[in-house]
């Protein structure tokens, strides 16, 4: 497993902005996203990483709960596919499938955007607002074990916070996961 140098987007900066593609076999822009929808977090996320599979009903859970006040959820595979082939674009789209995911996956096969990003781990949260300032990254919430023993909500919060047009009270958390596997 390689590690990285990466550019890591600091809160209160511009998004990198992408063209990635998705398991719909379409071309995502984050700009338009921006221009449809009030918020939009990405998720650096991956197949076989065991917390994405702990945070994925969670992850469907915040996209249902925010989707019709104009938010989506955009998961980002930026993991080394020729490293380890279940990153591959196939077994991303049997991933969606299987999981039943109500939100875009983007395959990042260049791993440019995840580095722009600053993505450590998967998962990690990168909250960006309509203009495209990140406003929160790190965890999705402080418990990726049990969701029953959840006490804070990290994600969930700052974009309740976002769309109240109130100060995100805690806009960066130490992300905690399975570091992305980089391409030599």
């Amino acid at each position: 497993m390689n590690i990285l140098e990466t550019i890591d987007t600091p809160v209160g900066s511009y998004a990198p902005d992408f063209e990635l593609p998705g398991i719909d076999k379409q071309v995502h822009h984050l700009r338009r996203y921006l221009e449809k929808f009030r918020a939009v977090g990405v998720i650096s996320m991956c197949n076989q990483c065991p917390y994405v599979r702990l945070y994925i009903d969670r992850l469907k859970e915040i996209q249902a709960e925010f989707a019709q006040q104009g938010f989506s959820l955009i998961g980002m595979n930026g993991s080394d596919g020729n490293e380890n082939p279940t990153e591959s674009f196939d077994n991303m789209q049997a991933f969606a499938l299987m999981h039943e995911l109500n939100f875009p996956y983007l395959w990042d096969p260049t791993q440019d955007t995840s580095r722009s990003f600053g993505a450590l781990v998967t998962p990690m949260a990168f909250l960006i607002d309509k203009d495209g300032i990140v406003r929160y990254k790190g965890q999705i919430d402080n418990n990726p074990q049990d969701p029953q023993f959840v006490k804070e909500q990290y994600l969930k919060k700052a974009i309740a916070s976002l769309f109240q047009g109130q100060e995100i009270h805690i806009p960066q958390t130490k992300p905690v996961g399975t570091s992305l596997i980089w391409r030599n």
